[in-house]
């Protein structure tokens, strides 16, 4: 139920003003970037202002800064006929000035909670910026490596990027909506966008109900149930319906079994590009479409703004369901307290403070080290000791700092960027022991650089390879056949490799990666994505041994490209890749059905042993829960953390089950020589899946049910789930 004030609003206004209120456009009044999407309905300040100021603009979006905030709010209060204020939003992704790992690389952490820390601090520096409003998180799951938006997700496993969907939101918005430095979040992209054909970006999506349902929509609705007011449409089709226009999707589904009373908002043009699917006949029939189907706001377009009056006045459009969109956009801004305070987080004492700088710097240092996944560490050749040994540090990574941030960072303090070369320098005890040499550019050689990069190896006592991919590589319209690090680094890596010394690899990516070569083989990977703002400094931790890494994959790291889409919870199949069968069996001619890094993998500066998994009961009663539990025992030399993780396996079901589901984990920091038992929690929930009906229920029948360091690991223990009661 909306407010008396907003009913009043609504009354009073125009259709012209109502439509206003539906448009959200780029903010040119202040400093915008406007490199991140193509170039459409382009306007200038003087415009802005003078739609503001004709009650013609509901939102602004990608510009920062409280002075000129200050001014088109003021044209939105005392100069339009009503005093609507504006909501200002921002692609504000993995970090403000302070940039934190990109969301990927933080999944990686298997810590929700760190990511609620680094999201309450991205929303502290962007209200103080001038901003309300985020287009984030992220909560596609990506299952093809191909696809660059990977980059801005928690991975291919669905449990945990609820988790982490949640976090973000509960993080972006705070305890108090009305609060000056709490930040709307808004879930996207709506939906199933990470399951495009072939990783291919806007691309089809050609999809079961039952993998849409059990796999793609959960952290939507996790965000939703953690208080998310604002949702994104996704670019892609579903099934041959476009998300912007899909009726099922943003009616039935959201609004209906959902029951979101926050608003949509269409992606960048998404509205717009219904023409070009072949969805819509021309802009007029695309504007009809989308709302009808239940978008609420269109962003840049201007077709709201074009063709929703006269579609109205003709009657193909009941001003009812305009109404309706209009409601939830005033009640979002009565919300967050702007109908009360139109000046909220536009404060120019707050915006010159920065006593959070410390603290933020700590954070970013921190997550960005818990967020390092150490992939293979051979004969314990990290940590690095800095102490008298000569480490040379080699490739196009070690001292740039243009790669740092990944995507989606449009208001980063590149001043504070700290190369691995100064994360190195400042931590070892002796700086000219540390030769840096690039070798080759990100993409491509330089002139005598292999020569040079071969001498400083010769020199060195253990070789530290900087290499991965370009940040442009991953994010939006970056997707990839090859998921392979460019060939002049790998030309780079399999020279210096040949020297013969010990080699780490330090790899920078926004997606699993296909490893060859010297870059496979090396004594040591550490998959570092990209870090932000304090990137060196981690790095430098870890490699040195001032902190013991304890992330784990989000995603699996193929064997080869050829791979794609490879994810750990796949179904079983007839014919398994098992010893047994010949090989008429689900197999590649050249390689296995395996990944190079499963799920779930990651190894720490210790050792840890798992003791059996131990069952509350064998026999699980319906409607009941059951307890898992193991011992794990710290054998290793020093502290360090382990990531346990509950996997389950559904033996026999009326549809075909993965192979292993993730139904919880727990990180877990034990002192050389400690045990601890860790314990989750089953229930009917989490043995429930979509049936053929399209009905989520659990099925009586046989369960396996695993506690282990990934999803390739440890010896599983079985239960029995009884016949329903009643």
């Amino acid at each position: 139920m909306s407010s008396a004030r907003v009913e009043a609003l609504l009354a009073a206004m125009t259709l012209e003003e109502k439509v206003g209120q539906l448009g959200v456009f780029a903010d040119m009044v202040r400093p915008f970037n406007p490199d991140v999407n193509p170039e459409t309905n382009a306007r200038n300040a003087d415009q802005v202002l003078d739609e503001i100021r004709a009650g013609a603009v509901g939102s602004l979006f990608n510009g920062y800064g409280v002075e000129a905030g200050r001014r088109l709010q003021k044209v939105a209060v005392e100069e339009s006929r009503l005093g609507i204020p504006v909501i200002l939003a921002a692609d504000v992704i993995h970090g403000m000035k302070t940039v934190f790992p990109i969301p990927l690389g933080e999944a990686a952490s298997f810590e929700p909670d760190l990511a609620q820390h680094t999201a309450r601090a991205t929303a502290v520096e962007a209200t103080a910026s001038g901003v309300h409003w985020t287009y984030a998180p992220s909560v596609d799951i990506a299952r093809d490596q191909r696809w660059g938006r990977g980059a801005e997700s928690a991975g291919e496993d669905t449990f945990l990027s609820c988790a982490f969907a949640a976090a973000r939101v509960r993080g972006f918005q705070g305890d108090d909506l009305r609060s000056p430095d709490a930040l709307l979040a808004t879930p996207k992209h709506f939906a199933a966008y990470g399951a495009v054909a072939a990783g291919m970006e806007y691309a089809t999506v050609d999809i079961s109900p039952q993998t849409l349902r059990d796999v793609h929509l959960p952290p939507f609705k996790a965000a939703i149930d953690a208080g998310a007011l604002a949702i994104m449409s996704s670019f892609n089709d579903i099934n041959g319906v476009p998300a912007s226009a899909n009726a099922w999707l943003l009616t039935d589904l959201l609004r209906g079994e959902w029951k979101f009373r926050g608003v949509v908002v269409s992606d960048y043009t998404s509205d717009m590009e219904l023409i070009a699917h072949g969805y819509a006949e021309d802009e007029r029939d695309a504007t009809r479409r989308a709302i009808l189907a239940g978008l609420d706001l269109s962003m840049q377009s201007g077709f709201f703004a074009n063709h929703l009056p006269a579609l109205v006045e003709s009657g193909e459009v009941p001003i009812e369901r305009v109404d309706e969109a209009v409601r939830r956009m005033l009640t979002l801004k009565e919300t967050i307290g702007l109908l009360d305070d139109p000046y909220r987080s536009l404060d120019l004492a707050r915006e010159a403070d920065r006593s959070w700088l410390d603290a933020h710097d700590a954070l970013a240092r921190e997550a960005a080290r818990r967020s390092i996944v150490l992939a293979k560490n051979d004969g314990d050749v990290l940590p690095l000791r800095s102490a008298g040994r000569r480490i040379a540090l080699i490739g196009p990574f070690a001292s740039d700092r243009d790669n740092i941030e990944g995507c989606w960072t449009l208001f980063g303090d590149k001043s504070r960027y700290v190369s691995w070369e100064d994360g190195f320098r400042a931590a070892m005890d002796d700086a000219a022991l540390l030769d840096v040499v690039a070798g080759c550019a990100p993409e491509a050689p330089l002139d005598g650089g292999i020569e040079a990069a071969v001498e400083a190896a010769a020199r060195a006592d253990v070789v530290v390879l900087a290499l991965g991919e370009p940040q442009n590589y991953s994010g939006e319209a970056q997707s990839r056949v090859q998921i392979t690090i460019p060939p002049a680094q790998q030309a780079l890596a399999d020279a210096v490799a040949a020297v013969g010394k010990p080699v780490v690899v330090l790899l920078r990516n926004g997606r699993a990666l296909a490893l060859e070569g010297a870059v496979r083989d090396a004594d040591a990977v550490l998959v570092t994505w990209f870090l932000g703002t304090q990137s060196g400094h981690a790095v430098a931790d870890v490699v040195f041994g001032h902190y013991s890494p304890s992330a784990r994959l989000p995603v699996s790291f193929p064997l080869a490209s050829g791979q794609q889409p490879y994810f750990y919870n796949h179904t079983r199949t007839g014919r398994p890749e098992t010893p047994e069968m010949s090989e008429f069996k689900a197999r590649w001619r050249e390689i296995p059905n395996e990944p190079l890094y499963p799920f779930g993998h990651g190894l720490t500066y210790s050792r840890f042993e798992y003791g059996d998994v131990e069952l509350s009961t064998s026999e699980l009663a319906w409607g009941d829960t059951l307890e898992v539990r193991a011992t794990l025992t710290n054998t290793g030399t020093r502290a360090a953390e382990e990531v346990a993780q509950l996997y389950i396996h559904d033996r026999v079901a009326s549809r075909v089950r993965p192979v292993r589901e993730l139904r919880g984990f727990a990180k877990v920091r034990l002192e050389p020589g400690e045990r601890t038992t860790v314990r989750f929690t089953l229930d009917l929930e989490a043995l429930a899946f979509s049936g053929a009906d399209g009905v989520r229920r659990a099925e009586p029948g046989t369960f396996d049910v695993w506690i282990a360091p990934n999803c390739k690991a440890g010896k599983p223990a079985s239960f029995k789930l009884g016949p329903a009661r009643g």
